[in-house]
């Protein structure tokens, strides 16, 4: 994927997941959902992890799907209340989740890495190094996690501010 104009559009549902991608899905209903015959890496830790094509990747608890981390450049875009959560400044992005929650009552998390979450929609804004510039870089995480200070303070951190 390149610019704006061929990024593929994903549509948040909170609490359900974000694009074709649905909370607790296996590792291959998600190949199936993202049309792949499966990821380009498998990573362990905490969590399984796959990356796969297009700047999409998936986090897994006990084999089900609790996390999804989206590429600030190469990921497909998601738009909140038509602010692009993907690629956009980080500071524009905070101020625009602090706008956000104070105008819809949205529940304000930050994690242990100064991340900005509206927990209860499940949206996470982390920033990404791309060249000499910062982006930010949405995850959307099932509820769970967010509300449990175990997950929050293990939630997939590469490419986090720090």
């Amino acid at each position: 994927m390149g610019g704006d104009a061929e990024r593929e559009r994903w549509e948040l549902r909170p609490g359900v997941g974000v694009g074709p991608l649905h909370f607790g899905m296996s590792p291959a209903e998600v190949a199936r959902a993202l049309s792949v015959p499966g990821p380009q890496v498998q990573v362990g830790g905490p969590y399984a992890q796959e990356d796969f094509q297009d700047g999409v990747k998936a986090f897994y608890d006990v084999g089900e799907l609790a996390c999804v981390a989206l590429d600030a450049v190469t990921g497909p875009q998601v738009f909140l209340s038509g602010f692009p959560l993907a690629g956009s400044d980080p500071e524009q992005g905070q101020q625009f989740l602090l706008a956000h929650a104070a105008e819809h009552g949205n529940c304000l998390l930050y994690t242990s890495d100064d991340s900005l979450s509206l927990a209860d929609l499940g949206v996470l804004l982390r920033s990404q190094q791309v060249g000499a510039a910062r982006l930010t870089r949405p995850l959307f995480v099932k509820e769970e996690w967010l509300d449990s200070e175990c997950f929050r303070d293990r939630l997939p951190l590469e490419g986090a501010s720090g």
